[in-house]
């Protein structure tokens, strides 16, 4: 597999006690290091944000990623969160699960059609003005 998996995805996790989340990311893969951003709704009862903002960095191998997300700020729930993952020979989608101590769930991640700037104007515009 020589497609990296830079680009726009679009993404969804289940959380156990909240349901379906659905997020998207923006990869950069540079020699295997990927880095990146995550945009997220909050969905706890009460949270004080709307939407939750994270950056990611891990690496691929192969068909194999493996990230850690980072929420900035961080004390919102958790801190930081382990996905690993499998990416389809087409580099379209990548599916696997993940991790926080004693909590573990599945995640799917489908390549976005849209450009990224789109989706980011698209997101800026979303996101109500407090």
């Amino acid at each position: 597999m020589s497609d990296d998996i830079s680009g726009v995805w679009d993404g969804s996790y289940i959380q156990p006690g909240v349901g379906m989340i659905t997020f998207t990311a923006t990869l950069v893969e540079i020699n295997g290091a990927v880095s990146g951003s995550v945009t997220e709704p909050c969905m706890i009862p009460g949270c004080p944000l709307s939407t939750h903002n994270a950056s990611i960095a891990g690496h691929r191998s192969g068909s194999a990623v493996s990230v850690v997300k980072h929420y900035e700020p961080p004390g919102y729930g958790y801190d930081s969160v382990t996905y690993e993952g499998t990416v389809n020979a087409e580099a379209t989608e990548i599916d696997g699960r993940w991790h926080l101590p004693g909590h573990s769930g599945s995640f799917l991640m489908i390549r976005s059609s849209k450009p990224a700037q789109a989706v980011t104007t698209e997101q800026r515009a979303k996101i109500p003005s407090r």
